[in-house]
């Protein structure tokens, strides 16, 4: 015989369970007519809390079993973090974040745009050989 605190602590999980899948953190993508596909990323974050506990009554007593109260909450939040842009072979990442406050930082964000524009710069400045 299962305890009623298992019971409810598990019917709670199971309705959880239930909540998250794959698209709560990976969103559905969407493509613009360029061809250019857009999939947002969200971190999902959960928290549960649950108890209870037998007490004695005097009609509980006669009939040989004490009555249960008990409860749980869950909260959950969904906060979006950044987007996949994928074009052609191209994959970038666009963080949806608070402007960052160090020139550091900054630098890190804007590393990818100059890798990809200085590669840019070098195939256009390379010339056809042998002709």
């Amino acid at each position: 015989m299962s305890h009623p605190l298992s019971d409810m602590m598990a019917e709670t999980m199971e309705k959880l369970r239930g909540m998250v899948d794959v698209n709560a953190v990976i969103g559905d993508p969407i493509t613009t007519p360029d061809g250019m596909t857009i999939i947002p990323v969200s971190k999902v974050t959960f928290g549960y809390g649950g108890g209870g506990g037998d007490f004695a009554t005097k009609a509980a007593a006669a009939a040989g079993q004490q009555p249960f109260g008990g409860g749980s909450g869950a909260g959950a939040t969904i906060q979006p973090i950044s987007f996949l842009i994928v074009k052609g072979e191209t994959v970038r990442m666009l963080p949806v974040a608070s402007p960052t406050s160090g020139a550091v930082d900054r630098l890190v964000e804007l590393l990818p745009d100059l890798v990809d524009k200085l590669s840019a710069l070098l195939k256009k400045d390379e010339k056809p050989s042998g002709i």
